[in-house]
């Protein structure tokens, strides 16, 4: 396979997953990760993708956000493990913040039915699961719905959440790294975060690997103010170190 031909699957990859890694796109094309890596630096050179740790994601990423049905079935069974991992950061938690997204999605599917909730959210997917559930007193934040997502938004949402405290918050974030923190493509869900880290006692993020040393446009908290982020073993060491060296105990699930 010519450079070229190589490069071009490179991008079809990458577009087609919102992120490309370097080990995977070696296994793929037959090459060793080092021409993997040359060939990432060419393209960045023209503009088609943006090298990332361990690996690329497009150039319209910053532009780009999946819909909640698509994200929901991008690596399952990472998310699945990385929710269970989360449910032990709960501990006898009465009061729970619940952020939209996939993972969180999945979360909220195990809370337990032997005891007595309040669980408060932004997204109508974890709403409708959690509203037929007697043990639950479901506390569904107003605002603006984003079709994209399914989350309230806006300063109705974010004025609810300055009034309240609770035990645990658990949040999505689409991007984790140690320059930047936690970050987000949209500025109003953004706003929402913010506003949910400042509501918890015991704050969690939920994250897959591909999300950490990435960086999105909107920017809504630092490391230092997570307590634990739960992410998979797809996340190398060195990475969780750094981690958590800015802060948060890091789960690896």
């Amino acid at each position: 396979m010519y450079a070229e031909e190589r490069q071009q699957r490179i991008i079809e990859r990458t577009r087609a997953e919102g992120r490309a890694e370097v080990t995977a796109l070696a296994d793929l094309l037959g090459v060793t990760a080092e021409t993997i890596r040359r060939d990432l630096t060419v393209l960045e050179r023209h503009g088609v993708l943006r090298r990332v740790h361990g690996g690329a994601i497009p150039v319209d990423r910053l532009r780009f956000e999946t819909a909640l049905d698509t994200r929901d079935a991008l690596r399952r069974g990472e998310k699945e493990r990385i929710a269970a991992a989360a449910l032990e950061e709960l501990g006898d938690a009465s009061s729970i913040l619940l952020d939209a997204g996939s993972t969180t999605a999945r979360l909220a599917a195990l809370l337990p039915r032997d005891r007595e909730l309040t669980v408060v959210t932004d997204s109508l997917s974890i709403a409708s699961e959690l509203a037929p559930r007697t043990n639950v007193t479901l506390m569904m934040l107003g605002g603006r719905v984003r079709g994209r997502t399914l989350a309230a938004v806006g300063d109705w949402t974010v004025r609810a959440l300055r009034e309240l405290v609770v035990d645990v918050a658990v949040l999505g974030t689409n991007g984790v790294s140690v320059a930047r923190g936690l970050t987000t493509p949209d500025p109003e869900e953004a706003a929402v975060k913010r506003a949910m880290l400042a509501a918890g006692r015991h704050v969690v993020a939920v994250a897959d690997h591909t999300k950490l040393g990435d960086d999105q446009f909107a920017r809504f908290g630092g490391l230092d103010e997570l307590d634990v982020l739960v992410t998979d073993t797809g996340v190398d060491e060195d990475t969780a170190r750094e981690i958590a060296a800015a802060g948060p105990r890091v789960v690896r699930a």
